[in-house]
């Protein structure tokens, strides 16, 4: 069975979680931790980069951080994972769905302008399969508007946007490093403050709503209870991992970008002889080569081919289930229409993509994909 995913292991992940035993602080906030945010810091040349548990608590951060409250409107898309919609609604605020572009599945910023009202607190693009929003036109509307922006980039650690890096263009990023992400540490995730107005209290809201980092660094004699927080803090074992795959990004980056080189020549004359779309193919650095998927013409042609892979031992999987026509959305929010979501969520079939998937194996999927077109 090729799997959907699988983790991969570089070498020294054990050896430095054995030695943050040996440090004597695995809790968090210890040596492998500063590694981790010093290097997204110096690669990413961001301003401030903390790790967390999850992106999902990285965004539950931001909310607390911008003071969203009931009331408050977020403009996002529908067409993503459920933790950018969870961070909003656990705020009391209600998200606003934004509809997606079909050559690249992400949010359509011309349909943001539509969306604002004197309700709009915030912004959060999704750069879905580590391919970047059109930020300019984002951070255009929400300048003009005085609105937050706060990156998902759950799918696009190091990745490029002009100059800059997925994650530190709005006033908050976001980044996730669970065990299906490119770079992973099990379960974890990261925030990266731009705004330098918001340094001082992301710090203070990560570690439980306290000051207890100004505590350590003797700026006060004492510690205490100063704001609201949570415990965001991952543990330094999940942190050792993770350098480790950062040690090994650039590899890492590059292997996938010649499965996905490989996908894309295997499958084109599919596409140019209309049995299929294909995602585009982007130079160095444009994306992070997250996922490959393909669209099918039809969502009994995408059911079909994902049971034909499966039985031939081939696990590739459809995506999410739009946020919009969800039970708990609709109940709550009532009805939205979303041509665009609806339609390219019922045809993308997502393939196998990971560092340790081999060249035959590649070569194996393309065949029996073509073998099911050709039918």
């Amino acid at each position: 069975m090729i799997p959907f995913n699988r983790q991969n292991l570089f070498g020294n992940e054990l050896r430095y979680i054995e030695e943050a035993y040996k440090e004597g602080k695995v809790s968090g906030d210890g040596k492998f931790t500063k590694l981790c945010n010093s290097f997204m810091e110096r690669r990413f040349k961001a301003r401030k980069v903390m790790l967390t548990t999850s992106c999902t608590h990285a965004l539950e951060l931001s909310s607390l951080l911008i003071d969203m409250g009931p009331g408050d409107e977020v403009i996002m898309p529908s067409y993503t994972f459920v933790s950018t919609a969870n961070a909003i609604v656990l705020r009391g605020a209600k998200p606003v769905f934004c509809d997606i572009k079909e050559q690249d599945l992400n949010m359509d910023e011309t349909k943001i302008p539509e969306l604002v009202t004197d309700r709009t607190k915030a912004i959060v693009p999704v750069h879905y399969a580590g391919v970047p929003c059109e930020m300019d036109e984002i951070m255009k509307i929400a300048k003009e508007n005085d609105l937050f922006v706060v990156e998902d980039a759950a799918q696009g650690v190091d990745v490029r946007y002009s100059d800059k890096y997925l994650g530190t263009i709005g006033d908050i990023g976001c980044y996730s490093f669970h065990e299906t992400k490119n770079f992973s540490a099990g379960e974890g995730g990261a925030i990266v403050i731009n705004n330098p107005d918001l340094l001082e209290r992301a710090e203070i809201i990560r570690d439980k709503g306290t000051n207890r980092s100004q505590f350590f660094r003797g700026e006060v004699d004492k510690y205490s209870w100063v704001d609201l927080g949570s415990s965001f803090l991952p543990s330094e074992l999940n942190a050792a991992v993770l350098f480790c795959q950062f040690e090994n990004m650039d590899i890492i980056n590059e292997r996938r970008s010649d499965i996905y080189a490989r996908y894309h020549r295997g499958l084109f004359s599919h596409e140019e002889n209309g049995h299929l779309s294909l995602p585009l193919m982007y130079e160095k650095g444009q994306t992070n080569h997250h996922m490959f998927y393909i669209i099918l013409n039809t969502n009994k042609q995408r059911d079909e081919l994902m049971f034909y892979l499966r039985r031939n031992g081939i696990n590739s999987v459809f995506h999410y289930i739009p946020l919009h026509s969800s039970p708990f959305y609709t109940e709550r929010y009532g009805l939205t229409k979303l041509p665009v979501t609806e339609d390219l969520s019922e045809r993308i079939l997502r393939l196998p993509i990971y560092y340790s998937l081999k060249d035959d194996e590649v070569d194996l999927i393309i065949e029996r994909v073509v073998d099911f077109l050709s039918v």
